[in-house]
C-alpha cells in the first residue's frame, strides 16, 4: 500500500514543482498591455556618452537611414510592452512612446505606417530601428539598412487598432518618382554638408 501511495505522490510532487518553476519563470517580466495611453515622453537619458532628450514633435519629418532588429523578441521595450519581432513597430531615440510614423523607403517609394514603442537606434547614422516585421513590409529585410523619410502621423482608429494587435496598417500610396528624386537629392546634400550622418 505504501508503495502504491508513493508511486502516486512522487509524480504529483514533481508536477507541482515543475508548474511552480514555470510560473516563476513567466513572472520574471511584467509587460505593460499594448495601449496608446498613457503616452510616455520620459526623462533625458545617456547612451555611449550621448544624452538624448525625449520630447513631443508634432512636425517631425526627417530624412536619414533606417535599420532593423529582431533578435530581441520577448524582451521588454522602453514603453514597457513585450517586443514582438513580427509586429510592425520601431525604436526611436526621442519621440513619445507610443507614436505613429509614416516611413518611406527612398529606394522603392514604398510607405508604411509604423508604431514606435521602443528607444534606439544607437548605431551611427540611423534615425529609426524597425522591427523585423516592419523591415519585411518596407522591403529592407535583405539590405538591412535603407535611406528613408520618417514623418509623424495620426492614423485612423482602425489602423491604430491593427498595429496594436500585430497586424499591418492599411496600404499607403507609393511616392511618385519625381518626389523620390527630390528627397534623395535632399538626403545626399545633407550627408555631404554633414547635417545627416551616413551609416
Amino acid at each position: 500500500m505504501d508503495r502504491g501511495v508513493s508511486r502516486f505522490i512522487i509524480p504529483r510532487r514533481v508536477a507541482v514543482a515543475a508548474t511552480a518553476l514555470t510560473l516563476s519563470a513567466c513572472a520574471g517580466h511584467h509587460y505593460k498591455p499594448v495601449s496608446d495611453y498613457p503616452v510616455k515622453i520620459g526623462r533625458p537619458y545617456t547612451v555611449r556618452g550621448i544624452t538624448y532628450t525625449p520630447h513631443a514633435d508634432p512636425t517631425y519629418d526627417v530624412l536619414g537611414y533606417a535599420s532593423w532588429y529582431g533578435a530581441e523578441s520577448g524582451h521588454q521595450t522602453a514603453n514597457g510592452e513585450r517586443f514582438q519581432a513580427k509586429w510592425v513597430t520601431a525604436a526611436h531615440k526621442t519621440l513619445p512612446l507610443p507614436s505613429y510614423v509614416a516611413v518611406t523607403n527612398l529606394d522603392s517609394g514604398k510607405t508604411i505606417l509604423v508604431r514606435v514603442n521602443d528607444r534606439g537606434p544607437f548605431a551611427r547614422g540611423r534615425i529609426l530601428d524597425l522591427s523585423r516585421g516592419a523591415a519585411e513590409e518596407l522591403g529592407i529585410l535583405r539590405s538591412g539598412i535603407a535611406p528613408v523619410r520618417v514623418r509623424i502621423v495620426h492614423p485612423s482608429k482602425k489602423d491604430r487598432e491593427r498595429l496594436m494587435h500585430g497586424k499591418e496598417a492599411s496600404p499607403q500610396p507609393y511616392v511618385p518618382t519625381s518626389v523620390l528624386d527630390n528627397l534623395r537629392a535632399q538626403l545626399a546634400t545633407g550627408v555631404a554638408e554633414g547635417l545627416v550622418q551616413a551609416p
